[in-house]
């Protein structure tokens, strides 16, 4: 491939997003669905996937202390303004969130949609003889329908000719994204420069406050107290952790997403950030750094999928950080090979039970995973085909990681959900 249209695949998976991913693209069929019927409905029906169902279930949405779909879709019904996209609920008011609470008690009405798809949100809103419908799948903002009294009206004129056209990222390899970040000219790399803002902030914001579990803040008094003293590690997985409290806890703030995924845009960059300003590394090796570690995350999911019975930041993200880690103490492409096998040795287990305050706890412990499997790989180990789903080809074991996630663990997020929703 070459650096434009590896520098596009980087461009194509990183958007600004306001909340978790998942309740707020319940608001963003929603509110589409309102502009398209063009009032506010008396009635709504929204119909989830399991992954859908999961990932929103018990996450803050931004700038409330209330959690849920219902809650999300009232909020896109109401307030949310569907032009901003993942932004869909940024400025939000008070009186709007008050108004929400109401409708989502009332008029909302939540079910599971059968379908394999793991990405699923349909959004059916009446208005008296008036009716709309919004689907959205695959992808947090691809809406593939919308109806009006039962017909499809489509996108307009200039959504179709503004719509970006997508690379195709199946050609992706890891010795392409090696070659990408030895010969890419750094100036090209500057596009990483709002993600490095906007995720710091939201780290910085989750070490002054106080959000869920205060795994970040935590981590960050034992560093400050002595007992990890000035370890960078403890650093990077104190700041990533602290960004995830707040997130997840309904910050108002934008993270840069990977993939769809909050959680995983700052896992995937923060440990980065924080260990290269920790050790005084200079700005070029940091937004070469970053850039491996987004391509190698955007790699692993490829084959993974969007949403995934497997934790996105544990079996994505993670192993992203790990190469990244081996690359600037001074790994090539054999050392970063070996990260990526150690790490699917190591986290390759880790489920996602949705989004809520513990997936800072997971986070924290996967990042000190690609601490110790980068160090094991800048000295030679690295684990091999005798390692369970590991192959001593990386193409291969990162394929490996994606049928373990579609196939290996099909049934799995139904077991989550019962058990999440106490279920039979």
């Amino acid at each position: 491939m070459t650096n434009p249209t590896i520098l596009q695949i980087l461009h194509q998976e990183m958007a600004p997003a306001v909340g978790c991913t998942e309740p707020v693209a319940v608001a963003l069929a929603c509110a589409e669905a309102r502009e398209i019927l063009g009032k506010i409905p008396d009635s709504a029906k929204i119909r989830v996937s399991r992954n859908i169902m999961k990932n929103a279930m018990g996450v803050g949405i931004p700038g409330t202390n209330e959690t849920g779909i219902a809650m999300a879709a009232a909020m896109g019904i109401l307030a949310g303004n569907a032009a901003a996209k993942l932004e869909v609920l940024h400025g939000i008011s008070q009186e709007d969130i008050e108004k929400s609470r109401h409708f989502a008690a009332q008029q909302v009405k939540i079910s599971l949609k059968q379908t394999d798809k793991k990405l699923y949100i349909e959004a059916e809103l009446h208005a008296g003889e008036d009716s709309s419908l919004v689907v959205i799948e695959e992808d947090h903002t691809n809406i593939t329908h919308r109806m009006r009294n039962g017909r499809e009206i489509g996108a307009s004129l200039v959504e179709r000719e503004n719509a970006p056209v997508r690379v195709d990222e199946s050609g992706l390899t890891v010795r392409e994204i090696c070659d990408f970040i030895r010969r890419v000219d750094a100036e090209s790399l500057s596009i990483l420069d709002d993600c490095i803002r906007i995720n710091w902030q939201m780290a910085e914001s989750g070490m002054n406050g106080r959000y869920g579990l205060n795994v970040g803040s935590n981590l960050m008094q034992r560093r400050e107290n002595g007992s990890a003293g000035g370890d960078p590690e403890n650093y990077a997985i104190a700041m990533t952790a602290a960004a995830a409290d707040a997130r997840m806890a309904g910050s108002t703030l934008p993270v840069m997403t990977l993939c769809g995924s909050g959680n995983q845009g700052l896992t995937a960059t923060l440990p980065v950030i924080a260990y290269c300003r920790a050790t005084r590394a200079d700005e070029e090796k940091l937004h070469r750094a970053l850039a491996l570690s987004c391509l190698i995350t955007i790699h692993v999911k490829y084959y993974l999928g969007k949403l995934s019975p497997l934790c996105g930041c544990g079996v994505g993200s993670s192993i992203g950080v790990c190469c990244a880690l081996t690359w600037l103490s001074g790994g090539e492409e054999a050392q970063i090979e070996n990260a990526i096998r150690n790490m699917a040795a190591d986290v390759s287990g880790i489920i996602c039970d949705g989004a809520k305050a513990g997936c800072a706890l997971k986070i924290a412990t996967v990042i000190g995973s690609a601490f110790q499997c980068a160090r094991l790989a800048l000295c030679g180990s690295g684990a091999g085909d005798l390692d369970g789903i590991v192959a001593d080809d990386v193409e291969t074991t990162i394929q490996n990681i994606g049928k373990l996630g579609k196939i290996g663990m099909a049934g799995t997020d139904q077991v989550i959900l019962n058990l999440m929703t106490q279920a039979e």
